[in-house]
């Protein structure tokens, strides 16, 4: 692996929660126990659409061990959640719109009991017409899913004018695009404890990236204050955008509210699947057009998401996919419209790339296209139309300048996958082994976007225990948070990691930092502590200097206490701090604590949803296509990525090849099928992910660290940056192997087999 930071070996280290997960000694959310615990699950629907006549648990609350039997009638406030909009019924009430659906909750003395007692629980259903695509429901006559109607959101988006522009082209290519239902499929499924305490209050271990916003949806629907509910949510076994939104934690609040005693619920993996959130199918039609040079003069796009059954955040997905549709190139005429429509299926939501990669995925391949057409090198039609470091965003927002577009192109341009796309496609020793080789790049907006609540903060302080205390309202779900916020502290305070402590993801003990999500957390934090540290240093030093009588700036922090600068300090004080962090702690006239607000940084112009700061990524691969199964099989990867500073090397490179091995699937065979409105794929048995032997080899990673000498906002998020760019680069290169153009994802083998070229061995 390539990581183009020349010091970057020394801050290679164990993340701080990385034994305990290796060893198995991590606490998950699902591990915990108490005493007198019970058991919880969940009653959902048998159909995808229909109305509920009665439901009657009179003899399931009758079964002994049965301590409680929840209903819509035993939810006490608003009995709706939805992390934008609440249209989702924690409990149905009069009809289901798909089969993830609740319908009651029981909590019982063990699990065996708890299934009983959902079997013994009678629904009366009345089945209603199933719409199980967004073109059904989209029809006329189609029954209305929700007051509103069938669409949930539209978005649309012109700059100049697309039909002269068209007439002008030199060359016009126009495809639409599929892609697949993809599942987040995190290790650790959907699930908690719920402890109602001796005082009244809750305590909610739950799986959430947004602590606070459970909080407050959970108190709307129990009818508490939100003083009262205390959500605690790290560790969590993966998230990846699914615990984005609630899921079990209404059940397991009022199962333990009702039963006075701790409940636990943790979902089978087809309990997540029914109900858990997907990646948003897409339908994307495309045209774009450009003049004799190359110069992309104009370009088109119809988008239909299909939401399922309820929004969560699917406004903002399409509002997401709407500005990235242009992608990082300068084109003059644009017509844009989305719809994300209401269906019967399962709800889509907050995933990964947040739309990015179905658009980006299209875009690119109308490139290559257009090079085809043009008789012109792929890569360099990128190169002659990519944007300019001051030029204004997708959207004619302001943006943050960077040279970003146009260094990853050069290091893709320079790499040695790319180099071999010249290479014979055909291998004489297994003939029917084609290779081929592909690219495409990528920029992708980080932050919630203009409009939208985006602030956070943090608090630093000297705890009693003599340690440096830094505490964030974010979870750390497996992307390497703690890691990275312990590397910034001992850099900050030229501290050891056995100086810190870190408290997140507990809405007890933290301040409001808004959510893990939209890959604003490394950039919140870093702009958080660039805030305190200057205030806190400041406090930590003034402590010492009164109780030493050394004058401040003869004190500076370091390994264990504060200790005498180098320059003016004895040679005995050079071996040890002058006080250390215990001692301060126990002597200081009064608590050392710094707290900070922010928000993260918008653009000035009124965009709703546009992004201010934006990360570039380019891909290259190498795929073997097998002719006679029509399997593809990825042999290399290179990735380019300017997301400013590097933190944390470790992480940096786990999120970049993480999020590879989530695009590999996306690309070659993730799909949540559905049919009338049920799922085909059930299980891990039928839904495939990428495994070990999926990965290529060879994996190389190019981080662009380079950001203009006046850019104030620090290292930006790469969480989600590693997804976008790859699905495309697979579909160039399994073009150049086998002369397939693929509109459908994942890749089956039956789109490469079924092609006459292919065949014919072109």
């Amino acid at each position: 692996m390539l990581l183009n930071k020349p010091n970057a070996g020394t801050r290679w280290k164990i993340r701080p929660d990385g034994a305990d997960k290796v060893t198995g000694k991590c606490i998950y959310l699902t591990d915990m126990h108490r005493p007198g615990m019970l058991y919880g699950k969940i009653l959902r629907s048998r159909h995808a659409h229909a109305r509920v006549l009665f439901i009657r648990t009179e003899e399931a609350e009758r079964l002994p061990g049965v301590h409680a039997v929840i209903t819509y009638r035993d939810v006490p406030g608003m009995n709706r959640f939805g992390i934008a909009i609440p249209d989702q019924p924690v409990l149905c009430e009069d009809r289901v719109r798909y089969i993830g659906d609740a319908l009651a909750a029981v909590a019982a003395d063990s699990l065996e009991i708890a299934e009983q007692a959902l079997r013994m629980i009678e629904v009366g259903y009345e089945p209603l017409p199933v719409l199980d695509n967004p073109e059904a429901a989209l029809r006329p006559d189609a029954p209305k899913l929700h007051p509103s109607g069938n669409v949930l959101h539209r978005t649309s988006y012109r700059r100049g004018e697309v039909s002269d522009a068209f007439a002008r082209c030199a060359h016009v290519v126009e495809h639409t695009y599929y892609t697949p239902r993809q599942m987040h499929t995190y290790m650790e499924t959907e699930g908690g404890l719920f402890v109602p305490e001796e005082d009244g209050r809750l305590t909610v271990y739950a799986p959430t990236q947004h602590g606070y916003k459970d909080r407050m949806q959970l108190s709307r629907i129990l009818a508490m204050p939100e003083s009262g509910i205390r959500v605690v949510s790290s560790p969590i076994g993966g998230s990846f955008g699914g615990k984005d939104e609630l899921n079990i934690q209404p059940f397991g609040a009022l199962l333990a509210l009702k039963s006075g005693r701790p409940v636990k619920i943790h979902q089978e993996r087809f309990e997540s699947v029914r109900a858990g959130l997907k990646r948003h199918p897409m339908k994307i039609t495309m045209r774009t057009g450009v003049d004799g040079e190359g110069r992309l003069a104009a370009h088109q796009v119809r988008m239909i998401a299909d939401t399922g059954a309820y929004a969560t955040l699917g406004p903002a997905v399409l509002n997401f996919a709407t500005e990235h549709t242009m992608g990082p190139y300068r084109i003059p005429n644009v017509d844009v419209e989305g719809l994300s429509v209401y269906t019967n299926n399962g709800v889509s939501g907050e995933f990964r790339g947040f739309g990015g990669n179905q658009v980006i995925y299209a875009l690119e391949a109308q490139m290559d296209r257009l090079a085809e057409k043009l008789g012109m090198d792929p890569w360099e039609l990128r190169r002659i139309n990519l944007r300019k470091a001051d030029d204004p965003g997708p959207m004619e927002q302001k943006i943050v300048a960077t040279e970003g577009a146009g260094q990853v192109w050069a290091s893709v341009e320079q790499s040695d996958v790319w180099r071999r796309r010249k290479a014979n496609a055909k291998d004489d020793r297994v003939p029917w082994i084609r290779r081929g080789v592909g690219a495409a790049i990528a920029m992708h907006g980080s932050g919630l976007g203009f409009g939208l609540p985006d602030f956070g903060g943090g608090r630093l302080s000297l705890n009693p225990e003599g340690k440096i205390e830094a505490a964030f309202g974010y979870e750390e779900f497996g992307q390497g948070l703690l890691g990275t916020l312990e590397i910034m502290l001992t850099e900050h305070f030229g501290c050891l990691a056995e100086d810190l402590s870190l408290v997140i993801g507990d809405t007890g003990r933290v301040p409001h930092s808004g959510s893990s999500t939209a890959s604003r957390t490394t950039t919140m934090m870093w702009l958080a502590l660039q805030k305190m540290k200057p205030v806190f240093i400041g406090k930590l030093l003034s402590e010492a200097s009164a109780i030493l009588n050394i004058h401040p700036s003869e004190l500076e922090t370091g390994p264990g206490g504060i200790w005498r600068r180098q320059a003016l300090g004895s040679e005995s004080d050079r071996h040890s701090p002058v006080i250390t962090y215990r001692e301060l702690a126990e002597k200081a006239a009064k608590p050392i604590e710094t707290l900070s607000q922010i928000h993260f940084p918008t653009t000035p112009d009124a965009v709703m949803g546009g992004h201010f700061l934006y990360t570039y990524a380019g891909a290259a691969v190498e795929v073997e296509v097998n002719t006679l199964t029509g399997r593809v099989r990825i042999v290399d990867q290179y990735h380019a990525v300017a997301a400013g500073p590097v933190v944390n090397p470790m992480g940096y490179a786990g999120q970049i090849e993480g999020g590879s091995s989530m695009a590999i699937g996306f690309t070659l065979m993730e799909d949540a099928v559905m049919s009338s409105g049920h799922y085909v794929t059930r299980n891990l048995d039928t839904y495939l992910i990428p495994t070990v032997y999926d990965m290529p080899g060879r994996f190389s990673l190019d981080a662009i660290e380079e950001l203009p000498e006046d850019d104030p906002y620090g290292p930006r998020g790469v969480g989600e940056i590693g997804t976008v760019a790859l699905a495309p680069a697979i579909i160039s290169a399994v073009r150049q192997a086998v002369g397939v153009w693929v509109e459908k994802l994942p890749i089956s083998p039956e789109q490469l087999i079924g092609n006459a070229d292919f065949l014919n061995g072109a």
